[in-house]
């Protein structure tokens, strides 16, 4: 019995160690992303000639071409079709949209004025004209659908202000319902109220975003109207006396937006195709946009997210010299730096949602680094750290991949502080790889944290901390390493929320 136990320590301690034993290709790799190289990129990326590199004008395009030339000079793919041939620019434009009218009609041919009785919040192609009967969710709180199946149907319920609009529009969706009329409040003045807080997305031109490629709206209908559709009165329907499930009467809604082509920008993609899984994609991406100028101010955007664009381009490098050397990954891997993130994740969305450069059923997981180059006031005493979000939200292999790479390699303290569910922040709906998630592509989200010069001009490459970005740069590179060689794809063991 001793001998035997004596031999099962023996081979469980070897075991051990042949786990944890450094893989000393990708060692000697991983040490070609240097401070050096992250400071030279940065210094043109973050450089008062990109102007703050805002989606859409000359100066994030210089940068787009700083970033095609990099790739191209490593010798990366440009995987991109166009007309002239293939290409390292992911080109997409935006559209301007602005709401022109909104009206309801019953059969007895009354019809509401627009503003006083009803508008609208989201985006069209131009004009929607449908015939709807909603059910009545009343509160439209979560039990509300426990009594009633609304599956496919459109729904109507009371909402007290704008804080409720988020919360209840959720719990409509999850439903399934099919359509969302929200009744505002329960008297014209509460109503008015929260048109005129609404009043930036209700009556002025939208920032710019992409193209619909089907109807995204929601209907504020005052009480009285929502009352006529029911057939009663304002006085009795706001008692809420109608009964959960109630249909309202057959009417017709109308609904007009003016819209014109903004600016165009671009995703700049380069591909490193890999060996015997070269169909399966790994997706390394940082966001190489930041918010322009202000008058004669720039917002340079080193750290946010001159710092994860950079990291891209040394990735992309260490990959590079790797496949030359003859250590080409069994997968493929395309380095992206995305546009439009800081206008609502437009870049990473247009890939995802409209053209998949690559088979999403074939990308295997998406790295994103946002922000990764400056110290929170909770490690200002410690900079050897990174926050690790949505690691674990898919693929419990992958997280098990990351913290195995950072133990063998890098050992910096891995925080989740921000991948609770709870976190107000919610960092995991808030930078690119969300897009990525929600096709239920396993993903990890690399942060530092905010500071004080988060979205202001201060963000200067004389406050970026070269050493951390050389550590956190180095653990992607290891955790990609065991990503595009193991020889398992990672498999999605968890449901996406």
């Amino acid at each position: 019995m001793r001998n035997f136990t004596l031999i099962f320590l023996a081979c469980f301690v070897s075991a051990t160690v042949w786990s944890q034993k450094k893989d000393e290709t990708a060692v000697k790799y991983a040490k070609t992303v240097t401070k050096k190289d992250l400071k030279k990129h940065l210094t043109v990326i973050a450089s008062d000639e990109m102007e703050g590199r805002d989606t859409g004008s000359p100066g994030q395009k210089k940068a787009a071409k700083y970033i095609a030339d990099h790739f191209k000079a490593l010798g990366l793919l440009p995987p991109v079709k166009t007309a002239e041939g293939k290409s390292y620019f992911q080109k997409f434009d935006l559209v301007k949209s602005k709401w022109k009218d909104v009206s309801i009609a019953t059969k007895k041919g009354s019809k509401t004025t627009y503003l006083t009785d009803v508008y609208a919040l989201g985006s069209i192609n131009a004009k929607v004209k449908k015939s709807y009967r909603v059910v009545y969710m009343g509160d439209g709180n979560k039990a509300n659908y426990e009594k009633v199946k609304v599956k496919g149907k459109p729904v109507a319920f009371f909402i007290d202000g704008v804080r409720e609009l988020r919360k209840k529009r959720s719990i409509a969706q999850n439903a399934g319902a099919s359509q969302i009329f929200m009744i505002v409040g329960t008297n014209q003045k509460k109503y008015d109220e929260v048109l005129k807080y609404l009043s930036y997305y209700v009556k002025r031109w939208t920032r710019g975003e992409l193209k619909s490629k089907k109807d995204k709206f929601i209907v504020m209908l005052s009480p009285k109207t929502a009352a006529n559709l029911f057939k009663t009165t304002q006085e009795q329907f706001i008692k809420k006396e109608t009964k959960i499930g109630t249909k309202s009467v057959k009417f017709k809604l109308t609904a007009e937006q003016e819209v014109k082509t903004g600016v165009s920008s671009e995703n700049v993609l380069g591909f490193l195709e890999g060996g015997d899984k070269k169909k399966e994609v790994l997706v390394i991406t940082a966001h190489y946009d930041h918010i322009g100028k202000r008058g004669d101010e720039i917002y340079n955007g080193a750290d946010d997210d001159g710092s994860g664009t950079v990291t891209v381009l040394e990735l992309a490098e260490a990959f590079a010299k790797a496949k030359k050397e003859g250590k080409t990954p069994l997968r493929s891997i395309l380095f992206m730096t995305v546009s439009g993130e800081e206008k609502g994740l437009l870049g990473s969305s247009y890939y995802t949602d409209f053209d998949p450069i690559f088979s999403l059923k074939n990308t295997v997981a998406n790295l994103n680094i946002d922000m990764v180059g400056r110290i929170d006031d909770r490690y200002k005493d410690n900079p050897d750290y990174v926050y690790v979000i949505g690691s674990d939200k898919l693929s419990s292999e992958l997280h098990n991949l990351n913290e195995e790479a950072n133990k063998q390699y890098t050992n910096i303290k891995l925080d989740y502080k921000y991948n609770d569910e709870k976190d107000p922040n919610r960092f995991y709906y808030r930078s690119d790889h969300y897009n990525f998630a929600k096709n239920n592509i396993p993903i990890i989200f690399y942060f530092n944290g905010t500071h004080a010069d988060y979205h202001k001009p201060t963000d200067t490459i004389e406050k970026i901390h070269f050493g951390k970005m050389q550590k956190i740069g180095r653990l992607v590179f290891h955790t990609a390493w065991k990503i595009a060689n193991r020889e398992n794809r990672l498999k999605v063991d968890k449901v996406n929320k």
